[in-house]
């Protein structure tokens, strides 16, 4: 009589990690080996012992930015990764109105803080919460525009993710029912960080978006609480480019050009 096994979950990268590091030792056809540690803990028949393998592929987690230690969750919404939470790389801090309306080189500013003391900055719960606001060469890390799915552009993403296309952008609302219901879907929900009634708010995809508000061409910071906007790294022309906006009044998701000079959000997307 055949013998059932009921066999874990296993991930891909352990499965693989053992066929490379098996393969040339003593592997033996038709044969399933399951490894802890670097060692193996049982094999199987896949004739006699298997009905059926099943592979698991995490649906969110976490990682860490190397440059900084930033530990980040992860979520899988259809084919992509989207961070779920905004980037928090903090390398430099610029004061609320320096000058950079121009878009004249890469800025970062944290909302509430107009110093330029990057220990400071971190300090504060909006940056804790909210992360960094970047205008859009910073975002870019003064790469050029992309238009392509994937966009290619690491920008100041850590190594292993990018910064999103306007076309990736819209892969992300087409998945989720369109631009018309995407911002529900995608916001936290409840009042905590968001302005009542913070309408549709269902987060049922894990994407957590959140209020940061933004900073203006004017130099000020305006709308913590009212708004969130997301860069894509795909320009609209030379001074402006595509964004994702949300507010807490609507369950849309709403495609903007404007000015690359303000302080916008960014999510990154793993490549």
């Amino acid at each position: 009589m055949k013998s059932t096994h009921t066999i874990k979950k296993i991930s891909l990268v352990t499965v693989l990690t053992f066929v490379l590091s098996l393969s040339a030792v003593f592997a033996q056809n038709d044969t399933m080996y399951i490894m802890k540690a670097g060692a193996i803990v049982g094999q199987y028949n896949l004739n006699t012992e298997v009905d059926s393998v099943i592979f698991y592929e995490p649906t969110s987690g976490t990682f860490t930015d190397t440059r900084d230690g930033n530990v980040y969750n992860w979520v899988k919404i259809g084919d992509q990764v989207w961070m779920a939470e905004n980037l928090a790389y903090l390398p430099s801090v610029n004061q609320v109105a320096d000058g950079s309306e121009d878009a004249a080189g890469s800025y970062y500013y944290v909302y509430g803080y107009d110093g330029t003391n990057v220990t400071d900055a971190k300090a504060i719960s909006n940056y804790d919460t909210y992360g960094v606001l970047y205008n859009w060469t910073a975002a870019m890390n003064g790469e050029a525009s992309s238009t392509t799915n994937p966009s290619g552009i690491q920008g100041v993403c850590p190594t292993g993710w990018h910064v999103p296309s306007d076309a990736e952008w819209t892969q992300l609302t087409d998945y989720i029912g369109g631009t018309r219901l995407a911002g529900g879907k995608l916001k936290e929900t409840g009042t905590t960080h968001w302005n009542s009634p913070n309408e549709g708010a269902t987060n049922e995809t894990g994407f957590r978006a959140l209020p940061g508000g933004y900073r203006s061409g004017s130099g000020a910071f305006v709308s913590i609480g009212y708004g969130g906007d997301w860069w894509s790294a795909t320009e609209y022309d030379a001074t402006d480019a595509w964004y994702r906006s949300m507010n807490y009044y609507g369950s849309g998701v709403y495609r903007v050009s404007y000015g690359k000079e303000l302080g916008f959000s960014v999510r990154c997307v793993r490549d």
